[in-house]
């Protein structure tokens, strides 16, 4: 069968569980990470074939798809920030808001002092996607991970080589943590922060397949990890050291109150792409 023949039926057997522009960027996706072909390389070409082997692997991830199995664990990748990541059933897969915070952080420290290094620790890292375009984008950085999932430490140090920098990732359970080891001008956290009630909003692509560890809070304490973090970071940021979080869209009042608690100063609350309250800022 030719690819263009099969493509329309791929978009047709999709159609159930996504809209037909998702479903024609699965089919490009797969195309360029399985063939190495690019839609301009289809448009060109209409009479490119499929081998049985080949119709194997499409009609297997096809079944995947069915099941609304994210695309980046199928591929086994993501692209964030403009670096290439690993990413698997270990780890969240990095959403466009946490490019975001990442860019915020990078705009108000790119104009430091480039002799002056720059400590800055991650807390619930993950595939290592902040610490590492962190690190790729603050040269004068020195970056650190910690993340309470084992598995995803393992992620976040291939990461680290896959995109050639050097950060230094550790196990840590933040909420059994009195003392962080050094301190640092920047601290950056997105916790979990998605409470039970909030559950019936989440796709099921999300809800089926990524880490809870990582998503889920009690509905009755859903500040349980900013209020454990912010305390460490009163007690660890240097002078003007800067705290950065990702938040619960409907928690924006209530941090600000949290952060106002604790003496931060200069907090800031910052609307995403999508214009919902997503990432604060406090200094000491």
């Amino acid at each position: 069968m030719k690819i263009k023949q099969y493509r329309t039926q791929f978009i047709k057997e999709l159609s159930p569980f996504y809209d037909a522009y998702e479903a024609e960027s699965f089919f490009y996706l797969i195309l360029e990470d399985k063939h190495k072909l690019r839609q301009i390389d289809l448009a060109l070409n209409h009479e490119l074939n499929f081998s049985e082997s080949d119709f194997v692997v499409w009609n297997s991830l096809l079944g995947q798809l069915k099941k609304e199995v994210p695309i980046q664990y199928l591929l086994g990748k993501t692209s964030f920030y403009g670096l290439d990541f690993e990413v698997n059933e270990n780890v969240l897969i990095p959403r466009p808001e946490t490019e975001e915070l990442v860019e915020w952080i990078i705009n108000e420290n790119s104009k430091t002092d480039k002799t002056k290094k720059l400590r800055i620790l991650d807390i619930g890292t993950g595939s290592g996607c902040v610490a590492i375009s962190l690190a790729k984008n603050l040269p004068n950085a020195e970056v650190y991970g910690v993340d309470i999932s084992k598995k995803a430490i393992v992620t976040a140090k291939r990461n680290a080589v896959r995109n050639n920098v050097d950060v230094t990732f550790v196990f840590l359970d933040i909420l059994k943590t009195e003392k962080l080891r050094f301190n640092y001008d920047i601290i950056v956290s997105n916790p979990p922060y998605v409470r039970n009630l909030e559950k019936e909003e989440i796709k099921k692509n999300v809800l089926d397949y990524e880490p809870h560890l990582a998503l889920f809070v009690e509905d009755n304490d859903a500040l349980i990890f900013y209020r454990k973090i912010a305390a460490l970071a009163k007690s660890s940021l240097l002078e003007n050291g800067q705290l950065f979080f990702e938040i619960n869209q409907y928690l924006g009042e209530e941090m600000t109150d949290l952060l106002e608690t604790m003496d931060f100063k200069n907090i800031e609350l910052k609307k995403d792409i999508y214009d919902n309250d997503r990432m604060m800022k406090g200094n000491i």
